[in-house]
């Protein structure tokens, strides 16, 4: 692809892709237009003091494995989102351990005054955790596609992209999760929403 002087807000993320190698700065439209996706993606599954670190990590791999882009897929976000989901597995192995337990720690209460909201609070904590309890019960790659989906609300095509499986594996892991999440939680299940914000591991 022989990208033309458009500017790289006038290009497909493919055409910029292909215009950095030549040109490095050109990369930096891509991180314009993805950050905040993926950031927002790395908050929910790392807390939002590790999302500023592994969002950095994310864009520098892309931008080392930009000769390697496959230029036929326009939208880079689902590559971008298969990059930030092998980090958060290497999260998971190594620093996560600990912010879990930080995580772990009971939040000081809201002295409002108002012991409805007390209580509201400390029910939408209970479901947190227990929704966050139901999401480390499955296997790395059936959360992975659940997440994907529920909350970066990504098609089947474009996890199977970002996780380089086939469609039918994402299809069967979802499934499954879900399944497992519905089973946990007596029959709810958050993630139908895709609104939860609960740290996972």
């Amino acid at each position: 692809m022989t990208p033309h002087c458009a500017t790289g807000s006038e290009l497909d993320d493919a055409a910029v892709i292909a215009a950095s190698i030549g040109e490095p700065e050109r990369f930096a439209a891509i991180f314009d237009r993805h950050a905040p996706h993926i950031h927002r993606y790395l908050a929910r599954r790392l807390g939002d003091d590790a999302a500023d670190d592994a969002l950095g990590e994310t864009f520098l791999a892309a931008f080392r494995r930009r000769h390697r882009y496959d230029t036929s897929r326009r939208d880079a976000r689902p590559w971008l989102y298969g990059i930030a989901t092998n980090l958060v597995g290497q999260w998971h192995r190594s620093a996560f351990r600990e912010h879990r337990l930080r995580m772990a720690m009971p939040a000081a209460p809201v002295d409002d005054g108002h012991a409805d909201r007390v209580v509201a609070g400390v029910v939408a904590q209970a479901t947190r955790r227990a929704l966050a309890g139901a999401l480390a019960r499955l296997a790395p790659g059936d959360r992975d596609v659940l997440l994907l989906i529920a909350w970066e609300e990504l098609s089947y095509e474009q996890v199977a992209t970002a996780l380089s499986i086939p469609v039918g594996t994402v299809r069967s892991r979802l499934h499954r999760a879900r399944r497992q999440v519905r089973s946990a939680l007596g029959d709810s299940d958050p993630t139908m929403a895709g609104e939860e914000t609960v740290h996972d591991g």
